[in-house]
């Protein structure tokens, strides 16, 4: 049975609107992940190797989500809601409980902006209310001239299936991103692809990153966010073990270097990452594919 858990707050303000995201709320129906990506920063002791096994959904969120846009809309305080920053919006689970979709009446209702992040198809499923949104949202006055009410983030490390198959073993494969992408293009949301991370030496390779840029652009996504990976601590369920050991197995010719990288710090060196963005905009610019939402 699915576990359930009682929660004080469900509607989280950010100090600042993020550069990438441009979320002024963010919203998790849902703890842990079933995606279970091997990188993944809410990695650790919390949630063990495997975060299928403490997913868990937090049963008064709708009630909560409620009261609080509400009281935001009352006062004004109209901005993006991320869905979602620590877990997908479109669990396995999303299918029988609909936690999502109910939470999207809830936010068309009070006519608030959202900014859906997944790696999930399912999305498709809410395109009616998500249409509704993107019409009558109130949108922050700094962003009315550049977006609707709706952002549509595919989230992406490869298109490798093979590759994805082994860092993000519970979630639906690149090629059925790629069509849930295609489709939320093609309803004319402003849809683009989140590529955090890229993999060192396996999906920000030239090869790689220039199918990658290709694919998305014949897709026609208006952005292209990309980042480096961030490893974190040392015990078995930490996500830096995980992420070694894969590489260990599965890509044992990187071995040293992902250790050299990654032995006694959570980023890549600093000549790397200053590297791996000035390529990003170069391959920003060739492609003309935009590097931010805006």
């Amino acid at each position: 049975m699915q576990k359930e858990v009682l929660v004080k707050t469900i509607l989280n303000k950010a100090k600042k609107r993020d550069a990438w995201f441009l979320d002024d709320y963010r919203v998790n129906l849902y703890s842990s992940c079933s995606f279970n990506c091997l990188y993944c920063y809410i990695r650790g002791s919390k949630y063990g190797t495997n975060l299928e096994n403490n997913l868990s959904i937090k049963i008064n969120a709708l009630e909560l989500l409620d009261k609080q846009l509400s009281l935001r809309a009352k006062k004004g305080q109209y901005g993006f809601i991320v869905m979602s920053s620590a877990t997908d919006p479109y669990l396995h689970i999303e299918k029988k409980y609909e936690h999502t979709r109910e939470a999207l009446k809830i936010i068309a209702k009070h006519k608030f902006p959202v900014h859906m992040i997944t790696k999930s198809p399912l999305i498709e499923r809410d395109f009616d209310l998500l249409h509704y949104i993107n019409k009558n949202a109130h949108v922050p006055f700094d962003l009315k001239e550049k977006l609707k009410g709706v952002i549509i983030s595919f989230s992406f490390s490869t298109l490798n299936d093979k590759v994805a198959e082994i860092f993000e073993p519970g979630a639906p494969r690149p090629k059925e991103r790629l069509v849930g992408l295609k489709n939320a293009i093609s309803e004319k949301f402003h849809s683009g692809v989140s590529m955090m991370p890229l993999l060192p030496f396996i999906s920000d390779t030239k090869e790689h990153l220039d199918l990658l840029f290709s694919t998305f652009r014949s897709s026609g996504a208006k952005y292209m966010m990309p980042s480096t990976i961030t490893l974190f601590g040392n015990e078995k369920a930490d996500s830096k073990t995980l992420v070694l050991n894969a590489i260990r197995k599965h890509f044992p010719e990187l071995e040293n270097k992902y250790l050299n990288y990654f032995r006694y710090s959570n980023e890549l060196p600093e000549f790397y990452r200053k590297a791996f963005y000035i390529k990003m905009k170069e391959m920003s610019a060739t492609y003309g594919i935009k590097d931010r939402i805006i």
